[in-house]
């Protein structure tokens, strides 16, 4: 009896194991590629543009607005002159820094989302997970944008070597991502022993 009920578990974790990985995965494509379809929408002369929606829900670009305002803050309280606009970041005497679509972090918090919704766990644990999770990406983000205009200033010697910034921030983004994830996982389920 015993063993039949330690199968009988067995077969409810493996479909509640399978059942997040498809929904995480599915969730992922579906946020993922949409915020990439509306940045097409949002883009002027790209094929999907509204011009409507572009001006009045361009969620993309007051993101990257609020990365640039917060990121040029953090660069002059180190002293260095930097002046924006709704794309870039101009340090003067230091480097130029463009914020594209791929700046953002919408990838990273694409699969942020999906993992918080996918989880099998209590709403209102996901729901604190999801705001730690989305300003934590959010801060490291603005520190990206600071850390390259300041640092790059500093060593104006290196302006043109440092060309990985994307792949480092993924690294170090994802890297705190799964740390708190884990710390999370561990607090938020129960130990299941077979």
């Amino acid at each position: 009896m015993n063993n039949l009920s330690a199968n009988e578990a067995k077969k409810k974790a493996n479909k509640v194991a399978i059942r997040f990985v498809v929904l995480l995965v599915g969730l992922y494509f579906l946020f993922s590629q949409g915020n990439l379809f509306m940045n097409s929408v949002m883009s002027e002369g790209s094929r999907f543009h509204n011009a409507y929606i572009a001006e009045h829900f361009n969620y993309i670009q007051w993101l990257k607005s609020s990365l640039i305002i917060l990121g040029t803050w953090i660069i002059k309280l180190f002293g260095f002159y930097a002046i924006h606009n709704e794309m870039d970041v101009l340090v003067i005497n230091g480097p130029h820094l463009r914020i594209n679509y791929s700046c953002v972090g919408l990838g990273v918090m694409s699969f942020f989302t999906a993992f918080v919704i996918a989880f099998p766990a209590k709403l209102k644990p996901k729901i604190k997970l999801f705001i730690i999770g989305t300003i934590m990406i959010y801060i490291l983000n603005v520190l990206r944008i600071a850390g390259l205009g300041v640092l790059l200033g500093f060593f104006q010697s290196q302006r043109d070597n440092f060309t990985y910034h994307h792949e480092v921030f993924n690294i170090i983004v994802y890297l705190c991502i799964f740390a708190l994830l884990y710390f999370w996982i561990k607090k938020n389920t129960k130990q299941i022993n077979f």
